[in-house]
């Protein structure tokens, strides 16, 4: 059922959601944001009269290079500004995170995009690379702008939206979460022998989601002025898988040949999670609308609100390990 529904909606028509005025004054960050929807969003922002837009990147000359693109493109100049950010360093996001708050005088709007598809075990942080990433410094990062994005929303009498990329690819991978339900879930997850790479990326999205859950209805909108939406983009023309192997990438080439969508049309769906309002909060987006009735029960039934509660206070474990009080902070 998720791979029919996804498939169907990869042929329609996405909306155009922003003009020439939309975001004007506005200051937005996107990690990721040199290549794929991260690019072709951050451009659609420059459109659109942002002010300032914020691209994190690992790599500045890929960065750079993105940035003169936009400013072609756009005929804006002096709008896009770059930042390095290494998800696999715990460091660098905190560094990150502090330089950020530190030098923005607002933020509407903060894309948690970076991510990786690997179909190869490795290790970064004593943690299975693509979890670490996609999961663990994604969540450590959105964690930590809260206070900034609270204060920003006091200051500026407005409601920032925190976005995190999700797919529905992880519905998929049930079987493969069932091996790791028992404490300690992310233990397990992060066990080589139990692990199905081939699967990873999918699990890695499916976990995310359930922190990001438990991360929204902590940091409620009534409490914080925060609008933290999950967005699945759908199939895209993207780099992501670059880091894959051989036979990954022929595979991904030849599906998204059939039915991926433009990454321009992608970044539509970034948008309508960037710039909507209550509705999106601890919500599923998908081809620009909400889209909570695709999650399976088993995600949000009792049973799913255990796991759910599970990984995030083994995550919180871990993230008090590296900056005590990051995540006791928010209740």
């Amino acid at each position: 059922m998720v791979m029919l529904r996804l498939a169907a909606e990869q042929y329609r028509k996405l909306p155009i959601l922003v003009d020439e005025e939309t975001c004007l004054g506005k200051t937005y960050v996107i990690t990721g944001g040199n290549s794929g929807l991260g690019l072709e969003t951050a451009r659609r922002l420059v459109a659109a009269s942002a002010e300032r837009v914020v691209l994190a990147v690992r790599n500045l000359k890929a960065g750079e290079t993105a940035k003169k693109d936009i400013e072609i493109t756009s005929a804006r100049k002096g709008v896009v500004e770059l930042r390095h950010l290494d998800m696999s360093s715990y460091e660098s996001v905190q560094s990150f995170a502090q330089e950020i708050s530190r030098s923005l005088d607002r933020i509407d709007g903060f894309i948690c995009n970076a991510g990786v598809m690997l179909d190869a075990w490795s290790e970064t942080e004593n943690m299975e690379t693509s979890m670490f990433v996609n999961v663990v410094s994604t969540l450590f990062l959105g964690i930590l702008m809260m206070p900034n994005l609270k204060e920003r929303a006091k200051s500026f009498n407005m409601k920032p939206n925190l976005v995190f990329i999700v797919s529905v690819l992880g519905y998929t991978t049930k079987r493969e979460m069932d091996k790791s339900r028992k404490a300690p879930i992310i233990d397990g997850l992060n066990e080589k022998k139990r692990a199905n790479i081939n699967s990873r990326y999918a699990l890695t999205k499916l976990v995310e989601e359930f922190a990001v859950r438990e991360f929204a209805s902590v940091c409620s909108v009534e409490k914080t002025d925060v609008i933290i939406t999950m967005v699945a983009p759908g199939l895209c023309n993207t780099g992501l898988g670059r880091d894959a192997g051989r036979i990954t990438k022929v595979m991904h080439e030849g599906i998204r040949a059939m039915m991926a969508r433009r990454a321009e049309e992608g970044s539509r769906t970034y948008l309508h999670g960037l710039l909507g309002g209550d509705e999106g909060h601890s919500r599923l987006l998908s081809g620009c609308k909400v889209k909570e009735f695709w999650v399976p029960a088993w995600v949000t039934n009792e049973e799913g609100k255990t796991l759910q509660k599970g990984i995030s206070d083994e995550l919180a474990s871990i993230l008090e390990s590296v900056q005590p009080g990051c995540v006791s902070q928010l209740h």
